[in-house]
């Protein structure tokens, strides 16, 4: 019921955004400024007056609300549909507490009644495999994106693209936690918030081989056509969990921007990073070892200390 609400509501919407754009200004004076009366049923030129269209049928509800506190109270959709579940959110669930609508316990008999239902309802939500892979790939997207700390829109994109995967038949011969996580990978890097592939791997349960192997198969085979990540992107973070003032992080952008044209290529984004972080420490007083920096960044201190010998070269500083 409550789906077949939202689409009608949804279709009320799509055709008053039609109606309007088809009359946007008096066919009398040429006036932009149409406004539409929706108790009397009229569209009418608020310039000369002219009555534009009249007797409307009012596609909306049947119930009136004045304030948005009422609006929100007779409103009969429920939540917005979500890619993040294999139902997208339009199916019921029974909740798991054995009480009524007013708090009580319920008898024995009901206890076990519901029990059962609760079963079938968890059967029947899944209809075939298909679903069932997508249920279970779903679940580990939420679990490794809530163990990131990714916001809601990469969660949102990267279930978009294991459906895709899903329908193009790319899972077969693949397992379904490296297909999920290597779409995690790729949904960090689509909304630009880039995670790499060890910090990937640690909430995975799949080895960084074939988290790295999988995506480049699916990134091709999908098309995604994603950009290189920028070196700059990952600082923020690198210097919020160093504690590293606004100035050391001002600075490391200053290296990355200097010294990135002729010297990222074939390197690590967040190893480059790194390097920008730990030199900027350096130049402004607030030092930190190698090993500090490379704990945050997930890279070796033999590529921290590499990486910074190659930017203080290019930048000229003793």
């Amino acid at each position: 019921m409550v789906w077949s609400v939202r689409l009608k509501e949804d279709e009320h919407e799509t055709r008053q955004t039609e109606s309007d754009e088809t009359i946007a200004t008096c066919s009398e004076c040429g006036s932009s400024n149409v406004v539409r009366h929706s108790d009397q049923g009229e569209r009418i030129c608020e310039e000369c007056g002219l009555v534009i269209e009249e007797a409307m049928v009012d596609l909306g509800p049947e119930w009136r609300a004045f304030t948005h506190k009422e609006r929100q109270e007779k409103s009969r959709v429920g939540a917005p549909t979500t890619q993040t579940m294999h139902d997208k959110g339009l199916t019921t669930q029974i909740d798991w507490k054995d009480k009524d609508a007013y708090g009580r316990s319920i008898s024995s008999k009901k206890r076990s009644q519901m029990n059962r239902l609760r079963k079938w309802q968890s059967r029947i939500r899944t209809k075939d495999a298909g679903e069932r892979n997508l249920q279970f790939a779903l679940s580990e997207i939420d679990r490794m994106a809530s163990a990131l700390g990714v916001p809601r829109s990469v969660r949102e994109v990267t279930s978009v693209i294991y459906r895709r995967a899903l329908q193009e038949d790319l899972i077969r011969g693949r397992s379904i936690e490296g297909v999920a996580t290597a779409a995690l990978y790729a949904g960090c890097r689509q909304e630009g918030i880039p995670r790499s592939l060890e910090e990937i791997t640690e909430v995975s349960r799949i080895e960084r081989i074939e988290i790295s192997r999988t995506y480049r198969y699916i990134s091709n085979e999908l098309g995604l056509e994603l950009l290189p990540i920028d070196p700059k992107q990952y600082v923020p973070r690198f210097s919020s969990k160093l504690d590293l003032p606004q100035e050391v992080e001002a600075k490391a952008i200053e290296i990355i921007e200097e010294t990135a044209d002729p010297l990222l290529s074939g390197r690590g984004p967040s190893g480059f990073a790194a390097a920008a972080i730990y030199a900027a420490a350096l130049l402004c007083n607030e030092k930190r070892t190698q090993k500090e920096v490379a704990d945050v960044a997930q890279v070796t201190e033999v590529t921290i200390r590499n990486r910074y010998q190659e930017q203080i070269e290019r930048l000229g500083i003793q």
